[in-house]
């Protein structure tokens, strides 16, 4: 029976969607040979710690399904206990890289990455709190069917179980190390009313992520597919792609991995939104077999990003986004002209390359995302409102975001080089605390 681990980092009160995300565990387990270990990594305060709980309580029992939710504090406990097995150099630092004070999409789901791999999982499936699964027909279409039809299978046996093939025979002898979708709804980045303000100030912000020497057209396809997911179209059957899948094509809450994560973790970046995306790049560039499918989520905003200070926090987190791809442009860029030579022998990748080209990016010339901040000013105070007040707070910022920037792709190197030992050291250190150790 193989084992998963079907994953929901959160933050904000979910109950809703920790009994449908048991639902798709209760779905893989009755159509699949599977055992699912369903994590839940809980960053919440006690409130609403304690809905999650009964929450997990109410969870129908299946000797099929075990029920992992973590607070911060047994979280801790965990990866204290991984570093010190591992003997890593700054141990301290890697802990604060794992569970920093602030919000981080990478960082969260490289403790789920961690923890699958302690729970001795061959899979993590990632799903969020501010989505949830398209019904057609009362039944809710769940992305673990298309998951687990393929993913760590050789591309050549997963052929027969997919709609369409558009893979190279030269590639047909690799593993499926990822299968994906996308969402439908709202945008993924909450920026829609800058669109609705000023259409050309949302071009101008948008097009700042892409690389500097790209052509206007170039930046135009790139603002207009951006952030839209698979647009608003319901499900209405399914299809399913074998294919060396696009990045674009694929959102963090609809996702899952197999053996790539063992080898190179997520940046650790805090406060940045897409620092969640690397490995959909490097499995592209490496030209590792993946399955598009179209089950798509349903993304949908909380009540906090309405809030003054929600506000603040996420335009904030849209700008260090922008100012990561100074140096996450270079690296993709390079492993897109490395490509099959970012593999050893065995296929697998090889994570000192990626750690190289990391650690090389953060030597690039700052002028770049000095350029960027000048014109991101411009944009929010041309805005007016509240995102003019942002502009005022960005302006007394911009040097530390800049220090910021470049430090965050130094610390996705060091834990790229610390990765494997992490891991190792994962799969031997059990999950629950030693009797008598209280976390």
């Amino acid at each position: 029976m193989r084992r998963i681990c079907l994953t929901l980092p959160t933050n904000r009160p979910c109950t809703a969607t920790i009994a449908a995300v048991a639902e798709e565990a209760a779905y893989a387990a009755e159509h699949f040979d599977t055992e699912v270990h369903l994590l839940i990594l809980d960053s919440c305060t006690a409130p609403a710690y304690t809905e999650h709980a009964e929450a997990v309580h109410r969870i129908s029992g299946d000797s099929r399904i075990v029920v992992h939710h973590l607070d911060e504090a047994r979280q801790r406990d965990f990866l204290r206990r991984v570093i010190d097995r591992a003997q890593a150099v700054k141990p301290d630092l890697l802990l604060d890289l794992m569970l920093p004070d602030g919000v981080s999409y990478g960082a969260c789901t490289n403790r789920a990455f961690l923890v699958a791999a302690a729970l001795g999982c061959e899979s993590v499936h990632r799903r969020d709190s501010d989505s949830r699964y398209q019904v057609v027909n009362g039944r809710s279409v769940f992305p673990v069917h298309h998951e687990l039809m393929s993913l760590g299978r050789h591309a050549a046996d997963a052929a027969r179980h997919v709609t369409e093939i558009a893979l190279d025979a030269e590639h047909m002898d690799r593993k499926v190390v990822m299968v994906g979708s996308s969402f439908v709804g709202e945008l993924s980045v909450d920026i829609g009313e800058i669109l609705r303000i000023d259409p050309d100030v949302y071009h101008d912000m948008v097009g700042l992520w892409a690389p500097v020497h790209w052509s206007g057209e170039q930046k135009r396809r790139l603002v207009d597919e951006s952030f839209r997911g698979a647009g608003t179209d319901a499900f209405a059957g399914d299809h399913s792609t074998l294919t060396v899948v696009d990045p674009m094509r694929v959102d963090m809450c609809n996702i899952a991995f197999h053996e790539v994560h063992e080898h190179v973790p997520l940046p650790p970046a805090t406060d940045t939104i897409g620092s969640d995306y690397f490995l959909t790049h490097l499995v592209h560039d490496a030209a590792l077999p993946g399955v598009l499918h179209n089950r798509n989520i349903v993304n949908f905003y909380t009540g906090e990003r309405r809030t003054d200070s929600g506000f603040m926090a996420y335009q904030l987190r849209f700008v260090k986004f922008l100012l990561s791809m100074l140096y996450f442009n270079f690296v993709y860029d390079q492993m897109g002209r490395t490509g099959a030579s970012l593999l050893d022998e065995r296929g697998q990748v090889r994570a000192s390359a990626v750690a190289l080209l990391a650690r090389e990016s953060a030597g690039l010339d700052r002028s770049e995302n000095v350029h960027r901040l000048d014109v991101l000013d411009a944009a929010y105070r041309k805005l007016g409102g509240r995102y003019a007040e942002f502009a005022d707070f960005l302006w007394q910022r911009r040097a530390r975001l800049l220090d910021e920037a470049r430090s965050d792709i130094e610390d996705f190197a060091l834990l790229v080089e610390a990765w494997g030992p992490l891991m190792r050291a994962a799969a031997l250190t059990s999950v629950a605390p030693a009797p008598g150790r209280q976390p």
